[in-house]
């Protein structure tokens, strides 16, 4: 479902070179209380011609409903965009303004925006800031790199005390996982399918009718009835799949749903309502929620909404009536207030939305629909990557910091100057950028490993030969697809991590959110009354797009509609998990 999207040419242009990661800032001064306010100016990435950076203002004065912050450069630095301000430069002097949804500024609060720039020669650090003319403090460390590298593992923090009690730092920390038995059940029917069977894996509630159970299966009040069964006396999380947006998954027709463009009152009334009352039921308060929201929706107005070769019409319909934004900032409004709620707001992958020309206004989206029609960032307790992908946790072979004979292997085809060649680094990275944009210092993020292991006799064992940064790329990598934009049913693909808590700083989970075995989408048209296409990246004869590089899918023949079991797949991905299954 989760598909890739190429780089912008403005910040191909742009990333020439040697690539690297530098954060910079400048001594805080003694005095640092005593000043209206204070910046935190860091240089993210940094290259030859250009380089990022992430600035952060805290307001030590009254409050605000609108701000200004104001520096000068003095050397050649040239800003070429930003997100989450109105960034203009004038010569050397800059001036960020607020945007619309994040100018109210309390006496201690915060605001974080970003932007690239390009420089020549040195890239000194602005000597002063000034917020609405007065004079800020610049706070700030020694430098570092932070690089995409695994930070380890780290102290969650504290559980949640129980219903009633404030929301726990992490829900997975100290609860087991809601195990759907419908699921359970058909992977333990399969020859080998015992050895994972137990695992937990997401309910998807993938329309209206499946609320209250579709065919006789189980709708949410039996999952929710189930999963008080399976907790008993201790924590137990559930995981909920919201994904029935009007004109949901614009770029692709097998993941269509049932609601058109401009269906957002039925959304909101027979849809995100209904889910909502049965969650505040008083019997399932003491289980923890946690909701992937809507898989796919806002990455798809970042890169196929318009200016693109991956534009289609549906994702432009979607962009302008705008029922994308105010459909997940209702979602997030209501399901955010109820206590034992978590929100995941869907951010792609990093064959996505790795590149900073998509990565930053892809911020800047996210912060807006957490605060606005009703939302508000304490509404969302983190993001998930990979959802229903295929992109490695880890490539354990080779980083992007790598190069071959003084080349970047950021110039592969493969990589094609993706910032990320993994979505731990990629979620860490956006992680980073979200709290600087104003999201909670705690956020966490998920990742999805139910598809992502890429095991079996075609993973290669060590880095490739360093003859070339293609040899060495393709050699070393253990996603072994065709090309990083075919999102179905791939062929060769495994069982990834099973399910674990905090399994490094930042991540609240690894997560089985697409249940193995249950179908991308169908590899020749299928007539159904589930609003399902027939999308051509779901058949292995066709020669793809240009999301893909114009490259063949990958994709597994005979393949069902989406969300339909699929056993040929659900047998490969047993094969080739990475761990090895016993």
């Amino acid at each position: 479902m989760s598909r890739t999207r190429m780089s912008l040419l403005t910040a191909l242009a742009l990333l020439t070179g040697t690539s690297g990661a530098a954060l910079i800032a400048v001594p805080a001064d003694a005095s640092t209380a005593a000043a209206p306010c204070t910046v935190d100016y860091k240089v993210q990435n940094q290259w030859d011609t250009g380089f990022t950076a992430a600035v952060t203002i805290t307001n030590n004065g009254a409050a605000k409903s609108s701000w200004s912050l104001k520096w000068s450069y003095a050397g050649n630095q040239k800003i070429s965009n930003g997100w989450n301000a109105k960034v203009s430069q004038s010569g050397a002097s800059v001036t960020a303004a607020n945007e619309s949804y994040n100018g109210t500024l309390g006496t201690g609060g915060s605001a974080g925006f970003g932007f690239q720039a390009s420089y020549s020669g040195t890239n000194a650090i602005p000597a002063t800031f000034t917020l609405d003319g007065a004079t800020c403090n610049v706070d700030g460390g020694g430098p570092t790199d932070p690089g995409p590298t695994d930070p380890g593992p780290t102290d969650p923090g504290p559980t949640d005390p129980g219903p009633g009690g404030s929301k726990a730092a992490n829900p997975y920390v100290g609860a087991k996982v809601y195990v759907n038995p419908e699921w359970s059940a058909k992977a333990a029917a399969e020859p080998g399918g015992s050895r994972i069977s137990s695992q937990p894996t997401a309910v998807w509630l993938d329309r209206i009718a499946a609320i209250n159970g579709v065919n006789g299966g189980m709708g949410l009040r039996a999952h929710l009835d189930e999963a008080l069964k399976q907790k008993g006396s201790g924590e137990l999380v559930v995981q909920l799949v919201i994904y029935d947006l009007p004109g949901r998954d614009c770029a692709a027709l097998a993941s269509n749903g049932e609601l058109g463009p401009n269906d957002l009152d039925k959304y909101k009334s027979q849809y995100i309502d209904p889910i909502t009352s049965i969650l505040s039921e008083s019997k399932y308060a003491g289980l923890r929620i946690a909701t992937v929201i809507e898989p796919d929706s806002l990455p798809n107005l970042i890169t196929n909404a318009g200016g693109t070769n991956t534009t289609t019409d549906a994702c432009v319909t979607m962009k302008s009536n705008g029922n994308y934004e105010k459909g997940v900032s209702y979602a997030l409004d209501k399901l955010g207030a109820l206590a034992n709620v978590y929100n995941y707001i869907d951010a792609g992958h990093h064959g996505w939305l790795g590149w900073d020309s998509n990565l930053g206004p892809s911020v800047q989206e996210f912060a807006k629909v957490a605060t606005s029609n009703g939302a508000s960032m304490s509404d969302v307790t983190g993001f998930i990557v990979n959802t229903a992908n295929y992109s490695p946790a880890k490539e354990p072979n080779f980083k992007v910091t790598d190069s071959v004979n003084g080349q970047t292997i950021r110039q592969s085809k493969w990589v094609d100057w993706n910032q990320y060649v993994d979505e731990q680094s990629f979620a860490i990275g956006l992680r980073d950028k979200l709290v600087a944009a104003g999201f909670d210092s705690g956020l966490g993020m998920l990742i999805d490993t139910s598809r992502n292991g890429w095991g079996g006799t075609a993973r290669p064992a060590g880095p490739g030969p360093l003859t070339s940064v293609d040899a060495y790329v393709d050699g070393s990598r253990i996603d072994r697809r065709i090309h990083a934009g075919n999102w179905c049913n791939q062929s060769g693909a495994g069982i990834g991590e099973r399910p674990t808590a905090a399994p490094a700083t930042g991540i609240d989970a690894y997560v089985w959110v697409k249940p193995p075995g249950e179908s991308d989408g169908n590899s020749a048209a299928i007539p159904n009354d589930e609003g399902k296409g027939f999308d051509r990246m779901c058949d292995p004869t066709y020669g793809g797009n240009a999301r893909n590089g114009n490259n063949p899918t990958g994709a597994l023949a005979n393949a069902p509609l989406a969300g339909h079991w699929f056993p040929a797949q659900f047998q490969q991905l047993m094969q080739n998990a990475y761990p090895p299954l016993p």
